[in-house]
């Protein structure tokens, strides 16, 4: 075997494989040599435009302590006040998740939260402005694991809704 061992996946990345493979979704998770904890060093290790790499942004909606997750684009921040007035009724607030939050409701730690195979389904939202790019990649539930997909494939695996949820950018 000329000296290079083989490593089992890390068991969150298996989630996401699992669930990828049951969609027929044709791109396993990759593991990367170095970790991709921000969508720069994704989008540096990859090759690829810094909007193309599917950010996963964890809320906490403080009505219910439920998650809200967005997946917007690597190349754009979250409006909050947007998120807030489509998954808050009557006047509910979304508050910062830490980490412990994050780690219990997805199963994923920050930095490797895939938009998918969640230990507890999250509110999720997708920004309209991932349409961009035919081809976009996403955490697959590890820092060093990325899977491939499109915008529309995105949004078949989640079920979740497309919103502008970006801020506008600046002039």
């Amino acid at each position: 075997m000329c000296g290079a061992e083989l490593k089992p996946l890390p068991d969150t990345v298996q989630r996401v494989a699992r669930v990828l493979q049951d969609a027929a979704h044709p791109h396993a998770p990759v593991m990367l040599d170095d970790a991709a904890r921000t969508a720069q060093q994704a989008a540096d290790a990859l090759g690829v435009a810094l909007g193309q790499i599917a950010k996963s942004i964890v809320f906490r909606r403080k009505s219910d302590d439920v998650a809200v997750l967005v997946v917007t684009s690597g190349d754009l921040r979250v409006d909050e006040k947007k998120v807030q007035a489509i998954v808050c009724a009557d006047g509910g607030k979304l508050g910062r998740a830490d980490a412990d939050f994050v780690k219990a409701r997805t199963g994923f730690s920050i930095g490797g939260v895939s938009p998918l195979a969640h230990a507890t389904p999250p509110v999720t939202l997708i920004d309209a402005q991932l349409a961009r790019f035919d081809e976009i990649w996403a955490a697959a539930g590890h820092p060093h694991a990325v899977f491939r997909l499109s915008p529309a494939q995105l949004q078949s695996l989640t079920g979740a809704p497309v919103h502008d949820v970006t801020l506008d950018p600046s002039p």
